[in-house]
């Protein structure tokens, strides 16, 4: 009975010390939920992230956690190679140390290349020249005369070529040749001939167009074009200008290890502790080796043939963009070639030949705008010329055998000067031009109506023939008879006796 009652007075304080389990489990639940809860934080540093998924998720274990974090981030950097986990945490530490230096480098090429490479703007091709040029004729702006011609990328003409009348200056492109520095052109020169037509007359026949170059002989002609350099040079050097960057990934590479920072701000001479360093000197390496727009042009002139280099090289230009070289390319073309008489041409041209080709627009004979201008008819005394003159020819005219007349309307001032100049009837050539020059010079007597000059319109017929032996103004001795001998004068008893001398025959008286 004893026994029986002890064991119940046992048995209450049994149930008593239940609930203090519970609350003790409790107490440690709570433990592990807060010790769960910093866990989804520590990603954001990877130090601890390595070191803590290693133990267990217990309840001892997270006061630990929380006590040490800041000594145990050193011993796993410190011997990286014992756990495979810090062999790959290595690589994810620098790898985001580079992206931002990469960073840039995309966001500038991307946007230059496609605008500046060649590829994308394709350049001018010496099919699509020969298209334009081959089997045309042009009249060459500026009148330049010579069978040699060089201009500069921009249409100007190099040196100091000879220049005559736009009826000298018609040109037939027959070949093209493309090369990197410039074109080189190969035809054949015209000359505009007119068949003694006025103004107002139909112009469809008034003109006609002889051949002046030799058979055997070309007219050259040499274009300087503008270079294209490589637009990524100039972009690597300006990435090396952003290089200060660097610097600035530096001080938070220092802030986790203060050893690595020293290393990638000496990498160039220290190249041996790490990857980055390398990496720097590569980069230190090519920037030298980067060359300026000038020294590529230098060394793609000193690269080409002699006969392929351009005709002024100090004046050759540079560019990054192949679009802009072609505009180039095309202004010089029309800067120097003109397909018609247009508005430059004309503005370009005498004023002889603007009024002359403003009365075939007006289908109309020249008049003259100043109303108090007489007629040669309506006047007392008609203006006359008082010295006589004779045109001068031209080469291109005797050899191609251009002759006949041509007639100009001249104005004579008061004080018998001639004034305005305008052709009626123009025979080309460069022989209107010759003969304006001539009218120029002469002197003429002014019109007068009651006793007082006025001014008139006089009406000059100019002649122009073809200077041979027997149409030479003064005759030349032949060579063959500079070389024969004189014949000699005998004087005194050996000359011929006066009884002997012809005499002349009277004449018969009517």
């Amino acid at each position: 009975m004893l026994m029986a009652l002890g064991r119940p007075r046992s048995a209450p304080p049994a149930r008593q010390c239940h609930p203090a389990l519970l609350v003790c489990a409790l107490f440690a639940l709570t433990l592990t939920a807060r010790a769960q809860q910093p866990q989804p934080e520590a990603p954001q540093q990877p130090a601890p992230t390595t070191a803590s998924p290693t133990p267990a998720p217990d309840t001892a274990q997270a006061p630990a956690q929380t006590t040490t974090p800041a000594p145990t981030t050193p011993a796993p950097q410190a011997q990286p190679p014992a756990p495979t986990p810090d062999a790959s945490q290595a690589p994810a530490a620098a790898v985001p140390a580079q992206p931002p230096a990469e960073a840039p480098a995309p966001a500038t090429t991307p946007a230059a290349a496609p605008a500046n490479s060649p590829s994308t703007s394709g350049a001018i091709t010496e099919e699509a020249l020969k298209q334009q040029l081959v089997g045309k004729q042009f009249y060459l702006r500026g009148g330049y005369l010579g069978d040699s011609l060089s201009f500069d990328e921009h249409g100007r003409v190099l040196g100091h070529p000879p220049q005559g009348s736009y009826t000298l200056s018609i040109l037939q492109i027959d070949h093209v040749r493309l090369t990197k520095h410039k074109v080189e052109l190969e035809g054949t020169r015209f000359g505009l001939h007119f068949n003694e037509q006025l103004a107002y007359e139909d112009s469809s026949t008034a003109s006609d167009k002889v051949r002046i170059t030799p058979k055997k002989k070309v007219v050259k002609l040499t274009i300087d074009r503008e270079i294209v350099v490589n637009p990524k040079k100039k972009k690597e050097s300006s990435k090396s200008k952003g290089a200060p960057v660097k610097p600035a990934l530096a001080p938070a590479a220092a802030a986790s290890d203060p050893a690595p920072a020293p290393a990638a701000s000496a990498a160039a001479p220290t190249p041996t502790p790490g990857q980055p360093a390398p990496a720097a000197s590569t980069t230190a390496a090519s920037e030298p080796a980067e060359l300026s727009e000038a020294d590529q042009l230098k060394a793609s002139i000193a690269a080409a043939p002699e006969a392929e280099r351009p005709a002024d090289p100090t004046s050759v230009t540079t560019t990054t963009s192949q679009a802009h070289a072609n505009g180039v390319l095309r202004n010089a073309l029309d800067a120097i070639f003109a397909p018609g008489l247009d508005e430059r041409m004309m503005a370009a041209m005498p004023d002889f030949w603007k009024l002359y080709y403003q009365a075939v627009a007006a289908k109309a004979d020249y008049r003259p705008t100043d109303p108090s201008i007489q007629r040669q008819n309506t006047v007392d005394q008609k203006a006359h010329l008082l010295t006589a003159f004779e045109p001068d020819s031209n080469e291109y005219a005797q050899a191609a055998g251009v002759a006949g007349m041509a007639l100009y309307h001249t104005i004579i001032g008061v004080d018998g000067k001639p004034g305005e100049i305008a052709v009626a009837r123009p025979i080309g050539f460069g022989l209107d031009e010759s003969a304006v020059a001539s009218i120029r010079k002469a002197k003429f007597a002014p019109a007068m109506k009651a006793g007082q000059p006025v001014p008139v319109m006089l009406d000059l017929v100019v002649q122009f023939r073809i200077f041979s032996k027997r149409t030479a103004a003064v005759s030349t001795p032949d060579p063959a008879e500079k070389d024969k001998p004189a014949e000699p004068i005998l004087p005194g008893p050996y000359s011929v006796h006066p009884a002997m001398q012809p005499q002349p025959q009277p004449q018969p008286n009517n």
